[in-house]
């Protein structure tokens, strides 16, 4: 048996599901496919991740989901304007915004309702 040519997908556990898809449908504008128990995140380039209730797990401390963009800081300002906070992470050079310049690629960290952290970061 061989896994070389599996279809593996990713996925992470959320507390609340509901929060969940509405988070990453309705803030984030991802398209979601309600599973039942689970939910399928669309993402671009034909990517799926699963999502899946868990009440007792524990967010993940490390980024578990980048979101590459041309312009992370419009990026940034949009989703703040719709009510998104950014991290500030202490030692990080981040403007106000909470967006790192010129210390490796251009990055702004967010959480999810369970507190799993994602980020905005530059394609180039």
């Amino acid at each position: 048996m061989t896994l070389h040519d599996s279809k593996a997908f990713s996925g992470f556990a959320v507390k609340d599901l509901a929060a969940a898809k509405e988070f990453y449908g309705g803030l984030l504008g991802l398209r979601i496919t309600d599973d039942g128990p689970l939910a399928t995140l669309h993402l671009g380039g034909g990517r799926e991740l699963l999502c899946y209730e868990q009440p007792t797990s524990t967010a993940a401390s490390y980024t578990i989901l980048n979101f590459p963009v041309a312009d992370v800081d419009a990026t940034v300002r949009e989703l703040t304007d719709k009510g998104l906070r950014f991290e500030r992470y202490a030692g990080m050079p981040q403007d106000e915004y909470g967006v790192m310049h010129d210390n490796g690629p251009t990055i702004a960290w967010f959480t999810d309702p369970s507190g799993n952290v994602l980020s905005i970061i530059a394609t180039d």
